[in-house]
């Protein structure tokens, strides 16, 4: 599914996450398609975790600054 590989921000990753437990409550789905969709539900909240727990280091690092200046440092590389 295409859908799967673009890149989405935190918001997009959450009502695509909605979406898919609503058609996996909702709809009769064969197996098949049930599987993709909740493979998809899983790596969808794997990355959504992913931001979350980048964001809260770049916070820590905002409140952890000594000197009272607000800094904020790129936390990826």
């Amino acid at each position: 599914m295409a859908r799967a590989r673009e890149p989405l921000n935190f918001a997009e990753q959450l009502e695509r996450l909605e979406e898919i437990v609503r058609r996996l409550e909702g709809e009769e789905l064969d197996l098949d398609a049930a599987l993709k969709l909740f493979e998809e539900g899983v790596e969808r909240l794997r990355q959504a975790r992913e931001r979350l727990t980048a964001a809260e280091a770049q916070v820590k690092q905002v409140l952890a600054d000594q000197a009272g200046n607000v800094r904020v440092e790129d936390l990826d590389g």
